[in-house]
């Protein structure tokens, strides 16, 4: 979490263990970008890597409700609030997705995003329905009742 935040969000909640613990938070805090790779990383193992994931066209409402700690335990939902053919490629589906990760029951992290996976067949006109054709012995039966 220190190395993370040495390298990548060097703030003084993060890095300064003395500053941090005369701070409101009392601690040094996690960088709110280290949780969401944390979260990257849950999403990948439970989804990305067992789906036809493609690319993503990016996230969106990211928001942090609460600090994280060194050593909190934190779990995650994902809900698929909706999904659409791309408009880019009949192959592609645009999925819209909502995240959102836990410390026990306090909400700490929420964003919204997209994810792009390959459909399972790609969007394809239906044939034309045919008229339909005189009654046969088995339709005949089937009407009757």
């Amino acid at each position: 979490m220190v190395a993370f935040a040495e390298r990548f969000d060097p703030q003084w909640y993060h890095v300064d263990r003395a500053r941090a613990q005369a701070s409101t938070w009392g601690r040094l805090i996690a960088s709110g970008f280290f949780t969401v790779s944390a979260l990257m990383r849950m999403y990948v193992d439970s989804v990305l890597s067992r789906a036809a994931a493609d690319t993503s066209p990016g996230m969106e409402n990211l928001r942090w409700f609460a600090p994280v700690y060194a050593g909190d335990e934190l779990s995650a939902t994902l809900t698929v609030t909706d999904a659409q053919p791309s408009t880019r490629s009949g192959e592609l589906g645009t999925a819209f997705l909502q995240w959102q990760m836990h410390r026990g029951p306090q909400l700490v992290l929420q964003m919204n995003g997209r994810g792009w996976f390959i459909r399972r067949s790609p969007l394809v006109a239906p044939p034309p329905l045919a008229p339909p054709g005189p009654p046969t012995a088995s339709t005949r039966a089937t009407n009757a009742g």
